[in-house]
């Protein structure tokens, strides 16, 4: 029963995430954007510490084969490209260029008061994506606690820029800011959802959990290497002190993930 209430308890923390938007009400774009870049930073290191120093080696120890784990990292990896490219088509059917003009077809001739179907593509695809953060977080719990905390912190860090983001789509959809956020943040329970059915089929399926750990770490390291580090290369500036800002933060991200670990060697010292 513990590991159900905090595999669910942890799922419902990352659901309040999607409520990350209201805070984009209150500050102004140079700071947001600012505040985003430094949770980029945090986040890309956070996601591959957790995928290198502990996902892949826990990983190891419960399969004890090199070959199958690899297999499965690049499993996982590939899931999440072929994910994404589905899930985010919706950016290039609706969604406004960089100079502000909207080159799709679903939003040009929106009236006002109108949700365009991008807007609702994208509560859908948030949905899913939601629904697979569920599962991985419930399944690492299924393994360890520190597998399940660890998890748990490299999901949030990287749904608190994602769902920033969902909230301006929603608004620039048509979607009031209210309505939008609670739309994003119901999307975000979905997550409970996917957590119950990986618990229940963790503990009917041996192993579930241990093969889960690999492709959750392919997810992360594509996640990282994909989507949060060409972020920070092309929309940041590369100064001298923004580069030096970005790398402070990945170590930081990184420490921060070796925590549990630490934890666990620690209890299991004393």
């Amino acid at each position: 029963m513990p590991v159900w209430v905090l595999a669910i308890g942890s799922v419902l923390l990352v659901s309040l995430v999607s409520l990350a938007g209201v805070f984009t009400l209150s500050l102004g774009r140079a700071r947001l954007e600012r505040v985003i870049f430094l949770l980029v930073s945090f986040a890309v290191g956070a996601m591959l510490s957790g995928a290198l120093l502990h996902l892949i080696p826990r990983a190891y120890e419960q399969l004890g084969n090199g070959t199958l784990i690899g297999g499965l990292v690049l499993a996982g990896v590939l899931s999440f490209f072929v994910m994404e490219k589905f899930l985010h088509w919706r950016h290039h059917h609706g969604m406004p260029s960089e100079d502000g003009h909207n080159h799709g077809h679903s939003h040009g001739h929106r009236r006002h008061g109108e949700i365009a179907p991008f807007a609702k593509m994208n509560l859908i695809g948030d949905a899913v994506h939601n629904f697979i953060d569920g599962m991985i977080v419930a399944a690492a719990y299924l393994v360890s606690i520190p597998a399940g905390i660890v998890t748990t912190i490299a999901v949030m860090l990287h749904e608190i820029p994602q769902e920033i983001g969902d909230f301006g789509v929603l608004v620039y959809g048509g979607y009031s800011a209210k309505r939008a956020l609670l739309y994003n943040f119901l999307s975000g329970l979905v997550g409970v959802v996917g957590a119950i059915m990986a618990l229940v089929i963790g503990a009917r399926v041996e192993g579930f959990a241990d093969y889960l750990l690999p492709i959750t770490a392919g997810a992360f390291i594509y996640v990282a290497g994909s989507d949060l580090i060409p972020e920070l290369n092309l929309r940041h500036s590369n100064s001298a002190k923004q580069s030096a800002l970005q790398l402070m933060m990945m170590v930081l991200g990184a420490s921060v993930m070796l925590l549990p670990g630490l934890l666990e060697g620690w209890l299991a010292a004393n």
